[in-house]
Formats: structure tokens, C-alpha cells, sequence
């Protein structure tokens, strides 16, 4: 399976430590998010990916061996901030930056067609990009990453400015990019969408990653609570354990063992119908609020 591996990078400018032994691995098939505060190193971990950063110490591999440049031709990359010629029409700077990625023109021209009709932006071929709006500008920045037909895809807040179906446009083209066998990462504040989205996700703060798994492997907990919607009221509960309302009808369950879990949720059966009984979990934006405002680095 193709693999990017990310290995113990380090990066600092001056007295400041940009990242420190960031260590993950994005598989073929995948799509990895890559959340953290600003400034966390997620843009300066994405451009020693593509060689333009290159770290104080660690390396990034391509199925094993060294990225090179033959590799990074191979990478479709979207910058945070625009990385297209302003005044330069959407069709002509697609099919210039296929080019240049080895394409011959007949493909290129093709790859151009495609990509603005999936983004939806095919009516604005003949338009400068300065003149589109900042969604369509992040739609012809995609198409850009794409163009080429890529091996990996890094990108950088790609549903910045997006419209709710633009979002949901782009979702699909990375989802369909991963089903292809491409590794995907991005970055993303949009928490939600990233639980969503991604198979895995790395949490990065202070230049560190400080939590890296599935949702379900980052949400799972030894302190399950429940909540419980019985048209019965409240239950009898053992000692121990802690009924919190949650609205008309509704409860947080916190109880110390299963056994008082299940005791909780025969008594409310016998009370009367239950309409719901399931375990809270923490969302990834929970999460994420924990492990940023952890004082403890290591945590």
C-alpha cells in the first residue's frame, strides 16, 4: 500500500521552536485532517512535505524511500493563502500549470474541462481569476491541485470561505480522490466537518502532535456518562451515581461501573417507557479544546 510517512520532524527559526519530533502517516486510501491552533505547525510541516522548508532533523518518505522531486511532481498541493496568477483566466492557468506538470496539451486542455465542470466552475473558464468571488477563487485553487492528476494531495484549509454546498461539492472530491488510492491530508478549523470527513486525525500544538487516531480510537474513554430520555421521570439509581437534567424527560447518567449503568436503565424501564439511552462521547472539537488548553505538553 502507498504510504506518506512523516518522521520525526524538527524545525526551528531562531529561539523558536516551529515543530518538534512530529511523527504520523497518511496511507493510501486515507484522508487524514491535520487540526491545531494557528501558528501550531501545520503549514510548516505541509511545506517541508513539498521541499520547500527543508527541517533540522527527520525525514518524509514516499512509499519507503526519500521524497524527491520526481515525488513532489506528483503532489497536488493547495496553499492557504491564493497561489494563482491574479490576472490570468481560470482555463489558461489551468491548463499552463498542467504543463508544467508534464502533461501534453490535448490532456491538459481535458483535465481543465473536467475538473471546472465537477468544481462548477466550468462557466468561468474565460474569466480572470481576480474577478471571481473568493469561493469560486478556492474552487479554481483546488482544481489546480488536481489538475494533474496527483499521487498525494496536501492541502491547506481547503473549505476556507465555502458555501455549505461548496463544501459539500469539494468533501466529495476528496472522498472520490482517497476511493482512487491517493493519500489526502488537510488542515482545517471546520472541526465538525473534519469528524466527518476523515478516517484519522493528528492534533498538532506548540510545533508537537499531541493526540493521533480515529475518531472513535481519540473520543473512547474510561468515564463513559449517558444520556437518558424515560417518559417515566427520573430512576432510582444505585449509590454512586449522578442524574444531571438535560431537559423535559431527559438526564446525563454518570455512574461508576456497567453494572450501575444497567441498574439505572432497568429502573427506568420499569418506570416507563425509555425513548433513548446512549453513551456521551466527546465531540472532536471537545477534544480539541482539552488538548489545547492542556498546560502539560506531554498530555
Amino acid at each position: 500500500m502507498t504510504t506518506l510517512e512523516i518522521d520525526g520532524l524538527t524545525k526551528s527559526y531562531g529561539a523558536v521552536k516551529a515543530l518538534q519530533d512530529v511523527s504520523f502517516d497518511v496511507a493510501g486510501g486515507e484522508l487524514f485532517g491535520f487540526v491545531g491552533s494557528n501558528g501550531a505547525g501545520k503549514t510548516t510541516t505541509m511545506r517541508i512535505i513539498l521541499g520547500v522548508l527543508r527541517p533540522d532533523a527527520g525525514a518524509v518518505r514516499w512509499n519507503g524511500s526519500a521524497v524527491d522531486l520526481a515525488v513532489r511532481k506528483r503532489i497536488g498541493y493547495m496553499p492557504e493563502e491564493r497561489g494563482l496568477y491574479p490576472r490570468m483566466k481560470v482555463g489558461e492557468q489551468l491548463i499552463y500549470l498542467a504543463r508544467l506538470h508534464g502533461l501534453s496539451r490535448a490532456d491538459a486542455v481535458a483535465a481543465m474541462e473536467h475538473w471546472t465542470d465537477v468544481l462548477g466552475v466550468s462557466e468561468r473558464r474565460g474569466d480572470e481569476v481576480e474577478k471571481l468571488s473568493l469561493g469560486n477563487q478556492q474552487r479554481v485553487q483546488l482544481a489546480s491541485a488536481l489538475v494533474h492528476d496527483p499521487a498525494i494531495l496536501v492541502l491547506d484549509e481547503p473549505f476556507s470561505g465555502l458555501d455549505p454546498v461548496a463544501v459539500g461539492v469539494m468533501s466529495d472530491v476528496l472522498r472520490g480522490q482517497a476511493d482512487k488510492g491517493v493519500p489526502v491530508i488537510f488542515s482545517s478549523h471546520q472541526l465538525e466537518l473534519v469528524e466527518r470527513l476523515c478516517d484519522r486525525v493528528g492534533i498538532v500544538k506548540s510545533g508537537r502532535l499531541v493526540a493521533s487516531g480515529t475518531i472513535d480510537e481519540l473520543r473512547a474513554t474510561d468515564q463513559v456518562a449517558w444520556t437518558l430520555a424515560a417518559e417515566g421521570g427520573a430512576p432510582e439509581s444505585p449509590p454512586g451515581v449522578t442524574l444531571t437534567p438535560d431537559g423535559p424527560g431527559r438526564w446525563r447518567v454518570d455512574a461508576p461501573s456497567a453494572a450501575d449503568v444497567q441498574a439505572v436503565l432497568a429502573a427506568a424501564v420499569a418506570a416507563g417507557p425509555v425513548t433513548e439511552f446512549a453513551p456521551v462521547l466527546p465531540s472532536l472539537t471537545d477534544l480539541f479544546r482539552d488538548v489545547v488548553s492542556e498546560p502539560n505538553e506531554e498530555a
